[in-house]
Formats: C-alpha cells, structure tokens, sequence
C-alpha cells in the first residue's frame, strides 16, 4: 500500500511580473508540480488541499476536486507534472497542503505538499 512516502512532490514558482500589480496589491505567481509515485502500487489523486498564506497572515484555503482539471493516475515509477497559479496581496507568502489519493487496492492516503515560499525576485536572500 503506498504512503505518504511513496509519493514525492517537487515544486518550482515562478513571478508573473506581467498579470502583478504592485500599486494594486495584486502579485500573481505560477507553480510547477512534478508528482512521482515511487512507491509498488499504483494511485490516483483525488482531491487537494491547500493553505496559501500572504506576508500579512492572511490564510486562502483551497479545496478541488483533481489538480487543472484532471486525476492523475500514477503507476508505479511514473510522473505527472502540472503547472498553475495563485494571486497574493503582498509580494511574498507561502503555501502548502496535501493531495488526498486512492491506491490501486482501494485504500485512500494523503500525499503531503511541504510549505514552499512565493516571493517575487530579489525579495529573499
């Protein structure tokens, strides 16, 4: 049966200088998901989950069915890997959460996101 373990997640962000607007409050960033079942069973994401907390606290949480639309099963060794977004009212924030999957045997996991930061270039050392 996997687990938690047997899921990884890498991330990558990106600023998206072009939709942001400072004066505005609007800082609009992209994601880049790369989800890989490692594990021996295969499993399908289901659902997510996130919390997207801005430089001022202020918490989004996020739920969906799927991720861009889709339900990704992985097999064993295989990668899915998807690119979306989300809009922060300061320039710099952080956000993490879980996928909740099913395996090929019936048993239902979460695969966990670790926090990861969005901030736009130059603003962390």
């Amino acid at each position: 049966m996997p687990n938690d373990s047997d899921i990884s997640v890498d991330v990558k962000t990106s600023y998206i200088d072009t939709q942001s607007s400072e004066q505005d409050n609007r800082f609009v960033f992209s994601y880049t998901i790369k989800i890989t079942n490692s594990g021996a069973v295969g499993a399908k994401l289901l659902t997510r989950h996130w919390l997207v907390t801005d430089a001022n606290g202020k918490v989004q949480e996020v739920h969906g069915e799927g991720v861009v639309g889709e339900q990704p099963h992985l097999q064993p060794g295989e990668t899915y890997e998807y690119t979306s977004g989300t809009i922060l009212e300061t320039s710099i924030g952080t956000m993490g959460g879980s996928y909740q999957m099913i395996d090929d045997k019936g048993q239902p996991f979460d695969a966990t996101v670790d926090e990861f930061v969005l901030s736009i270039p130059r603003t962390l050392h």
